[in-house]
């Protein structure tokens, strides 16, 4: 189906907001650790000065990094000025798999070494999706016995997320050193997830617009085969660890390409729910101007909140989201419109759906009275 000058312009234009604003992110980023460290400065429970700049350039080496990989790096890099021994474990397919660490010895190690995720602290992590705090005895007796336990016997968990998912585990602790400082290593990776969400964003973006130039063949392919190509851009495709070379089902498969871990139950219910799937009953062409649209409906949306990160959290907590946002929801609304309001996808309102389900949080009420939908 040919795309008119219009959808190529909505999706140029959508591409430029996005790289014209990368600076801009990157300075709010940085902007919002400083207000953290200030923050815990002013209660008392911050480092000294010197380490508060210490952990302004490290954010900065970490943002500055060119590729995932080279961020992530700069990340266990940064990491080890506030703790003796960090370590990077990828999460897929309901397993933690070694990928690089700072502090151990011999330095790959860590490698491809297997984390029992079933032990209390990642255990705990894994069901909160929140950092733990806590002591050797809730870590994984494999990994204490093969490299050691830390002097005073404390470790930190913490989760580094992607796309609303725990894509891996970040490991610290003090070695023989003692020195662990919980507070930084966790702004370090919230800041390392930040970014990599900006990045994933930009690279979508990107991607919607390179989707567009081909033939629709050469678009996305239907959900049955989504593992072909993840929701966004995965920094940890290239780790294959080696108890994971038996081919998985398709179902585990498209879940690793996500970084999500999928229950043994969500595998066996993964047919029925396929069969569910309201695009089905459609003919292959309207099916992919409906992916199309909620696509684009969902990058619209995220640029909302890339861009509007205060109004956003103020909103929420004040449910009036609509009246703070109205004029960047309106215009997003517009080129929602201008492109898929006479389409075959007009009548579902993709963006409305994203619009509650992603800036609302599922809770209508938070876009305040003045929203009609």
């Amino acid at each position: 189906m040919a795309r008119t000058n219009l959808e190529q312009l909505v999706e140029n234009a959508v591409s430029q907001v996005l790289e014209r604003h990368m600076a801009q992110v990157r300075e709010e980023l940085v902007q919002r650790v400083l207000e953290e460290v200030q923050a815990e400065l002013s209660a008392g429970t911050a480092s000294s000065g010197s380490e508060t700049t210490d952990l302004l350039r490290d954010v900065a080496a970490i943002h500055a990094g060119k590729t995932q990989k080279e961020v992530l790096r700069a990340l266990l890099d940064a990491s080890v000025r506030y703790c003796d021994r960090s370590a990077l474990f990828v999460v897929k397919s309901g397993a933690a798999t070694g990928w690089q660490a700072r502090g151990f010895e011999p330095g790959d190690a860590i490698k491809d070494f297997v984390l029992d995720l079933s032990a209390a602290a990642a255990d705990n992590l894994m069901a909160t999706r929140a950092a733990q705090r806590s002591t050797v005895a809730a870590m994984d007796g494999q990994f204490v016995a093969q490299f050691g336990a830390p002097a005073n016997e404390q470790i930190l968990l913490v989760p580094l997320h992607l796309k609303d998912k725990v894509a891996a585990l970040v490991y610290a602790d003090g070695g023989q050193a003692g020195k662990l400082n919980c507070d930084a290593v966790e702004l370090l990776v919230e800041a390392t997830s930040a970014w990599l969400e900006v990045a994933a964003l930009r690279k979508q973006a990107a991607k919607e617009e390179a989707e567009g130039t081909s033939a629709e063949h050469a678009e996305a392919p239907p959900p049955v085969q989504a593992q072909a190509v993840p929701a966004y851009s995965d920094p940890f495709a290239a780790h294959v660890p080696q108890h994971a070379m038996v081919e998985a089902p398709a179902e585990v498969a498209a879940a690793a390409a996500s970084s999500e871990v999928v229950p043994a139950a969500s595998v066996a219910a993964a047919a029925p729910a396929r069969a569910a799937d309201p695009l089905a009953q459609l003919s292959p062409e309207d099916a992919e101007i409906h992916r199309k649209a909620r696509r684009f409906a969902r990058l619209l949306i995220e640029e909302v909140k890339l861009y509007n990160q205060a109004k956003v959290a103020e909103g929420r907590k004040n449910k009036d989201l609509y009246d703070r946002l109205r004029d960047d929801v309106e215009k997003s609304k517009a080129a929602y419109h201008k492109r898929y309001g006479h389409s075959a996808a007009a009548d579902a309102d993709y963006f409305n759906q994203e619009l509650i389900a992603s800036l609302a949080e599922d809770d209508v009420s938070l876009l305040g009275p003045n929203f009609r939908g």
